[in-house]
């Protein structure tokens, strides 16, 4: 059924001489309307051209039926539009609507008493029963009578025609023309609506689904006693484009401050030549709105952004709200920043790290409010320059009313940006964040290695609550983390992590070097990288012998193919019989495309075993012959009946990405 405009008003409490609400003598209850996060204090999420599928819980006293609607519209329309409801039974109801804009929408539900519906009911039974009716067909003349439509009007004189048999009158109040007559303006004057307007927040697609790669362009050239400029790492976007990615990640692209610069492997004193750390933010050249000179001009900047985006390549760039000692900032505005008693500024730490080179902005100073307009303006400058993207760096280290105030600010007036939390903390602050208006989260996939951490894990996170506000980016690796799997499980380690990461999640990312299996910690009890880019050029040879860049291209191509992966609701996890095998499935929204992945989560060995496939949710018999095709080899395979083979092999395979052929088109599994 087509959905509608209503303008019928919300429910209006007033209070009778008596103190009695007339509310109270509404009799239809709206509870548990879901989705919503935290009584709908916050938001839920969704892209452009997904479906809100809403649930309530709507009944009455007594045995009266009970109709409902859904109500949504864009944020600022004057009126509502309407989706049916559908009894799901146990007094739940459904309906849904599809987000066609960015920005905002609303949504609550409405149900009232049916009283032509409750009377069709009562009449039905008793005519069955052979009982006379002659009253309950005069009530019903009288309901009809209400509606003014002139077909109603000739029906309601039936009903009250003695002289028509009762036969005739009960077919004719049981009509299908009368029923949808009066189904088409039922009276709402006693509805109930529910006690609050939820919201969604709709992204841009690529909020959903993307793969990130990070790059420090200062080493994107070819001499390594120099940074590169803007121009010269405009030659590796081809490559970045060949292997499929969708995001290109800048670390700070700002000058860089020279007091307390940290040398190689955060050396406390960097020595004549050494660039520093792109995270020490600001010099006399200018803080978050410049450019550092060694990469170019702000011209140059725009030149690269349009050089990516012919690649097809967007630029995601780093917001990190802090200061090195030679920021304007400090010069100009000394009050935003926290001071020891001996009048210097607190540098940054994470104990036992110190970061000398960097001053923490004090968000709870006096003059908080000029400090937070200026933070919210930096966001803004970009975007003039063509960024919509923007990754945060340690948002859980400011106050979450900010983030509140400033994203939703920011995409009031630009609702296409996306931001990426990296927050690696504790649970419930990640997920505050997300609430309090990021797009997309960092996760804890780097330490998420065994089968059962995996699969707890990523069930958490598409199967709870958790997946209506929280879009997690699967990052394998950063400039500050080198997990030990990656450390010791050599180039296999490498394949299986990035086939998790990108057939787990529908967004993921790398950093620069994965692709090489770079793989040196600074000590073996560390996750820090070995002469860490963070502190020096490093100039690569990504044509050397090795190179994973073939595999992730032939991995991000399936990944454009197959809406499966483009989302993360459609993934069920399998059982098997070896522990180092890991089973699981993705299918698109409309069920048409459906992917079962095997992975060998033990790079050192072969793994062997069975994986048991639920064929009769896919729509098989318990004894079908499955066939799939390996999307990685292109071999195809017959598999028959629930459990089969699988034998994988690091050096040679390490994962099977598998396109099942199915019997028919599955129908969709009501996700966005």
């Amino acid at each position: 059924m087509m959905a509608k405009r209503t303008n019928n008003p919300a429910c209006r409490k007033k209070k009778s001489p008596s103190g009695l609400d007339p509310a109270l003598q509404r009799r239809v209850v709206i509870e548990h309307v879901r989705p919503q996060v935290d009584c709908g204090r916050f938001p839920i999420k969704r892209v452009v051209g997904e479906r809100v599928v809403v649930r309530a819980d709507v009944f009455a006293d007594g045995h009266d039926v009970v109709a409902a609607v859904l109500l949504y519209r864009k944020s600022g329309d004057d009126s509502w539009r309407e989706a049916p409801m559908t009894a799901l039974g146990n007094d739940e109801w459904t309906a849904s609507f599809t987000v066609e804009d960015l920005g905002r929408y609303e949504y609550t539900v409405e149900g009232w008493v049916d009283r032509f519906a409750s009377w069709r009911v009562e009449l039905s039974k008793k005519a069955a029963a052979g009982q006379v009716v002659a009253s309950e067909l005069l009530e019903g003349a009288a309901l009809v009578d209400g509606v003014g439509h002139p077909r109603a009007g000739e029906i309601g004189g039936l009903l009250r025609d003695v002289n028509r048999g009762q036969d005739e009158r009960v077919a004719a109040a049981l009509s299908a023309e009368l029923e949808e007559i009066m189904a088409a303006g039922p009276d709402r004057a006693s509805a109930t609506r529910f006690d609050r307007v939820l919201e969604v927040v709709v992204d841009p697609p690529r909020a959903r689904f993307g793969a990130w790669y990070e790059m420090f362009p200062r080493s994107a050239g070819t001499d390594p006693s120099r940074g590169a400029t803007f121009e010269e790492a405009a030659a590796r976007l081809p490559y970045v484009a060949s292997m499929g990615f969708d995001v290109l990640y800048l670390p700070p692209i700002h000058p860089i401050g020279r007091s307390f610069r940290k040398g190689p492997n955060n050396a406390l004193e960097a020595r004549a030549g050494d660039p520093g750390s792109p995270w020490a933010i600001g010099s006399e050249q200018g803080g978050h709105t410049a450019v550092d000179p060694g990469l170019g001009t702000l011209e140059d900047f725009d030149r690269f952004v349009a050089a990516a985006a012919r690649h097809g390549l967007e630029i995601a760039l780093d917001i990190a709200y802090q200061a090195s000692p030679d920021h304007p900032y400090v010069h100009e505005h000394p009050e935003w920043f926290r001071r020891r008693p001996d009048g210097t500024i607190k540098y940054a730490e994470n104990p036992p790290k110190k970061y000398q080179d960097i001053y923490p902005i004090d968000f709870e100073s006096a003059a908080w409010r000029e400090l937070w307009a200026e933070m919210k303006r930096i966001v803004e400058f970009w975007i003039g320059h063509g960024v919509k993207i923007f990754r945060v760096d340690n948002p859980h280290t400011k106050p979450f009313g900010f983030w509140q105030w400033a994203l939703g600010e920011i995409k009031r007036d630009h609702p296409e940006t996306i931001f990426l939390s990296e927050a690696f903390t504790r649970p419930k602050i990640m997920r505050y964040l997300a609430k309090t208006g990021f797009s997309q989260s960092y996760s804890y996939f780097t330490w998420r290695n065994t089968k059962q951490e995996l699969t707890e894990y990523f069930t958490e996170l598409t199967q709870t609550d958790v997946r209506e506000y929280m879009r997690p980016n699967l990052f394998a690796n950063t400039p500050d983390i080198l997990h030990e799997y990656l450390q010791r499980g050599g180039r296999p380690a490498f394949e299986v992590r990035l086939v998790l990461a990108a057939t787990l999640g529908a967004s993921y990312g790398i950093y620069s070097g994965f692709e090489l299996a770079e793989n040196v910690p600074i000590r073996e009890d560390s996750e820090e990288y070995c002469d860490s880019e963070k502190y020096r050029i490093r100039v690569r040879d990504v044509d050397r012998p090795g190179t994973l860049a073939g595999m992730i291209g032939r991995v991000n191509a399936i990944r454009h193919n197959h809406p499966a992966l483009q989302h993360d609701w459609g993934l069920e996890f399998h059982q098997t019989d070896n522990p180092e095998l890991l089973c699981y499935s993705k299918r698109s929204t409309d069920g048409a495309d459906l992917l079962l992945m095997v992975v060998n989560l033990d790079p050192f060995h072969i793994q062997h075993g069975f994986v048991q496939l639920p064929l009769g949710r896919w729509g098989f018999t318990p004894q079908s012959t499955v066939e799939v095709l390996d999307l990685l080899s292109e071999e195809r395979y017959f598999w028959r009946g629930e459990w089969n083979y699988v034998r994988l092999d690091p050096p040679a395979r390490v994962a099977h990405i598998l396109q099942v052929k199915q019997p028919a088109p599955l129908q969709s599994m009501g996700q966005p």
